[in-house]
């Protein structure tokens, strides 16, 4: 069949709405429940928070290093096949953490699991991408940029509130941790199934979607041409010192947010029940950050990225004041509440600004590629500090620590000041 047959028979766009919701809702939830609700799952069943923290932050690696083998995901079939292929497996690899859990030595097993599932979650996010960026006009993209990211959150949402506050629901009811997170990650296996046949039959076939080289060039490219490419761009040094360090703060404050709510007040904590946390930080929390991304998009598309940027980088970075204002004065939940809301608020603005530069400094034939390169770099950023969290929180205690973590946000908005910007080419 030619492939003018094949754009007559099969739908090469289509709308936006149809296909950006699931998109990015099977792009957020592998990533929040391997980094995020894990370490709700893992305290709940004893583990201390240094080992938590330490391995659920080595869990971003794929994320790092998605970049050696995003040239893969250009070169070797179609983004749709490969959005397609990673659901599949995804939800057989919930499916067997959902078992290891049952297990003696559960730790091991289930971090083995969870470690293939961040490897096919990170190849799905370099093919969710590219899609994206096929299926989308350039203006188009700009436009649903905070759009798509609120879909991303929406599954931060169902995993760290639906998701948690169920499985809090059912340690409550069944007495049995283990088998209560079993049927949490069951749940999440059967939503991939549920959409991957969606997809299977909603998904276009986009004309520009297509391996970049035939079958007989494909030997002849060599990936550093790709990778080196990206970082022959201008000011790159500055622009690898703000992926790395704008969200190295926040990477602390993420990692120990959740253990801080579950602890006991006596160890510094706020004793918050699993579904406390569900409702507070995976609900109202992400509920705000889904408006703060809308609004981010909004204000960089009405005012562009230069004027805004840093302004957007001081809402995502001065509420983490109000961790510190916590972990001192162990305030009761009703303030919790709004104090959490808040500071999720200015992540969803800040986070918005950051991945619309990072989509920026994504150029040239191999743009699915550098954009893995570009958000592998940003994982990096998110894992050192995330593994080494843990150790700090119980070195320095929560106070001491979040003290520290506004003190880590400056590095990264000092960046900012060198950047090479849209109005600057």
């Amino acid at each position: 069949m030619t492939s003018d047959k094949i754009s007559s028979d099969k739908i090469t766009s289509q709308n936006p709405w149809w296909i950006l919701p699931t998109l990015y809702f099977a792009q957020g939830l592998p990533y929040i429940l391997i980094n995020s609700v894990s370490v709700i799952m893992y305290k709940n069943m004893g583990i201390g928070n240094a080992q938590i923290a330490f391995w659920t932050g080595l869990l971003n690696l794929p994320w790092v290093i998605k970049m050696l083998w995003g040239p893969i995901v250009d070169i070797y079939s179609t983004k749709r096949n490969w959005v397609l292929y990673t659901e599949i497996a995804m939800m057989f690899c919930l499916g067997a953490a959902a078992f290891s859990l049952q297990l003696p030595n559960f730790f091991f097993i289930s971090l083995l699991i969870f470690t293939i599932g961040a490897f096919i979650s990170a190849t799905s996010d370099i093919a969710t991408d590219g899609f994206y960026m096929l299926a989308l006009t350039p203006e188009q993209q700009a436009f649903y940029a905070g759009i798509r990211s609120v879909f991303f959150r929406m599954a931060v949402i169902f995993g760290t509130g639906g998701l948690v506050i169920l499985a809090g629901q059912l340690e409550e009811n069944l007495n049995n941790v283990p088998l209560s997170w079993s049927i949490t990650l069951i749940i999440g296996a059967v939503i991939f199934g549920i959409i991957f046949v969606y997809h299977r039959f909603i998904l276009p076939f986009p004309e520009s979607d297509a391996p970049n080289q035939k079958t007989e060039e494909r030997d002849k490219i060599p990936f550093v041409t790709i990778v080196s490419s990206y970082f022959k761009q201008a000011k790159i040094p500055a622009i690898l010192a703000f992926i790395l360090l704008y969200r190295f703060g926040e990477a602390m404050l993420v990692k120990l947010s959740n253990p801080f709510l579950l602890d006991p007040a006596s160890e510094g904590g706020l004793g918050l029940t699993t579904k406390q946390v569900g409702l507070v930080y995976g609900t109202f929390g992400v509920i705000s950050l889904i408006v703060g991304g809308i609004i981010g998009g909004a204000i960089i598309s009405k005012f562009g990225l230069k004027k805004t940027i840093f302004p957007l980088a001081l809402a995502l970075n001065l509420p983490d004041l109000f961790y510190v204002y916590m972990a001192y004065n162990q305030p009761p939940i009703e303030l919790v509440y709004p104090l959490v809301s808040l500071e999720q608020f200015g992540y969803g603005l800040g986070f918005t600004a950051f991945m619309v530069y990072l989509m920026h400094v994504s150029k040239g034939e191999y743009k699915t590629s550098h954009y893995a390169i570009s958000t592998g770099i940003m994982a990096l950023g998110m894992m050192v500090p995330g593994m080494v969290s843990g150790f700090l929180q119980q070195s320095l205690s929560y106070p001491l620590f979040f003290v520290v973590v506004c003190f880590l946000t400056i590095p990264g908005m000092a960046t900012i000041f060198f950047l090479p910007l849209p109005e600057e080419e």
